[in-house]
């Protein structure tokens, strides 16, 4: 599903070049959960943002499920990541006016396809993490773990193929870090493919697969 070869990310800092991303080389079938690792300023949310397109890497090549994603101008980009990625934050980044129900159904607004489906889907998805009581409530009622789980059923709205989690338990207690993994789990078990950036160890070992990154490039694949 995911082919990258020999990408990099360059950026300027203090009159220097940073390599965020060095060289990578990474195949991730369909279906895979994937956690990746490392230090801080190792690449890892680097390299998330390139996989969902969110950046562009300065050489290499990125193939998502066959299409090269360099190849395409903004808008085709834009459109690949909203029809196929999904995404997971550890801030959230639900709008604070909005009810949980309205912030589920925001990725609708940028679909271009109509879908008639969407709004029994997202009730089925608030459902499906818990949230069917609070679907009038605002984020700021919610607590850290109903607002990631809030976030989740956002991300699957759409039934994107790749789910992209950037440290989605870093703000959450212990039991809402257990359920957030748990229902990141469940999506796995649905044949999504699944990559979480994470630092904690506990976290990845959810994993099949972890890869650590350190000064922009892959030191350890746990498949190889």
């Amino acid at each position: 599903m995911i082919e990258l070869h020999a990408i990099e990310r360059r950026y300027a800092m203090s009159g220097q070049t940073v390599r965020a991303l060095d060289g990578v080389d990474l195949a991730i079938a369909r279906g895979a959960f994937v956690a990746l690792t490392g230090p801080s300023g190792s690449g890892k949310s680097t390299l998330l943002n390139v996989l969902g397109c969110l950046d562009r890497p300065d050489a290499g090549r990125y193939a998502l499920d066959g299409v090269d994603v360099q190849a395409l101008d903004d808008e085709a980009s834009s459109e690949l990541r909203n029809r196929r990625i999904g995404f997971v934050f550890q801030s959230f980044h639900l709008l604070p006016r909005l009810s949980v129900l309205e912030n589920v159904l925001l990725p609708l607004r940028f679909a271009r396809v109509p879908d008639p489906q969407a709004g029994a889907r997202a009730m089925h998805l608030l459902e499906r993490v818990g949230l069917q009581d609070r679907v009038d409530h605002r984020p700021g009622q919610l607590s850290g773990g109903q607002m990631q789980r809030a976030a989740i059923a956002r991300a699957l709205v759409l039934q994107p193929a790749l789910l992209l989690a950037d440290e989605p338990t870093g703000n959450l207690d212990s039991k809402s870090a257990a359920d957030v993994l748990a229902l990141i789990g469940e999506v796995h078990a649905g044949g999504q493919t699944v990559v979480l950036v994470t630092h904690d160890a506990d976290v990845a070992g959810v994993a099949q697969r972890q890869i650590r990154l350190r000064d922009g490039k892959i030191e350890h694949d746990s498949a190889h």
